[in-house]
């Protein structure tokens, strides 16, 4: 009866934690939009709707805190609960990047745009294939997806790079546009944190999976 009602309580815990990675990969998706769309209104709904996100983290938290108390899981399911209790504050922190590229839209919408906005929205792209990705190997406990996404990162990086150059370029040739293009700049190093925070995340699903942390090894 025992390992029957935790299972249960697992499977509840499992399910809020797949429906609080959903959210933040749409909040994601959304702030991009209200950036490229020229969208104040969407923007303002993204960074309102962050307070719900706010609100799942502390219901994921209440839930770990009360199986780790009262079921007392050892082996697989003690990784599994102190991996979600991880990944949930990460899932909120890229939800806080999303909302603050929602804030850079509703300076940039008012403002003539310097620049097309191509990388930008390639490097969203990538991010939210790869935190999808990095969902979908959580629920399937699968850490070579997971070791395949963290290898992603890197297109995120390369890409933000151009845009740092560009943008550096741009100020330098055109100060006046040194304002709108300091919120760009803003903009990507946020969508480029998010790929760090989805590496955290498939880093906790390899702890899951094989019991081994991976966040410091060296590479040999």
């Amino acid at each position: 009866m025992e390992t029957r009602i935790i299972d249960k309580k697992l499977d509840v815990l499992r399910d809020k934690l797949l429906l609080l990675g959903g959210t933040t990969e749409k909040a994601v998706y959304l702030a991009m939009r209200s950036l490229t769309e020229r969208d104040s209104e969407l923007a303002q709904k993204v960074i309102k709707d962050d307070k719900i996100i706010n609100k799942m983290e502390l219901e994921i938290d209440q839930l770990s805190v009360q199986i780790l108390a009262l079921q007392q899981p050892a082996a697989h399911d003690l990784r599994f609960v102190i991996s979600v209790a991880k990944i949930t504050p990460v899932l909120e922190r890229i939800a806080d990047h999303a909302a603050n590229i929602a804030e850079a839209a509703l300076v940039l919408n008012n403002e003539p745009q310097i620049t097309p906005y191509v990388e930008l929205p390639k490097m969203a792209e990538i991010a939210g294939e790869m935190l999808q990705s990095a969902l979908d190997a959580f629920t399937s406990e699968d850490a070579e997806a997971s070791k395949a996404v963290i290898k992603r990162d890197k297109d995120i990086d390369k890409a933000y790079n151009r845009v740092f150059d560009k943008l550096l370029s741009l100020m330098l040739d055109n100060p006046a546009v040194t304002t709108g293009a300091a919120h760009l700049l803003f903009v990507a190093k946020h969508l480029e944190r998010i790929g760090d925070y989805v590496k955290d995340i498939c880093e906790m699903n390899v702890y899951l999976t094989e019991a081994a942390f991976i966040k410091h090894k060296k590479r040999k």
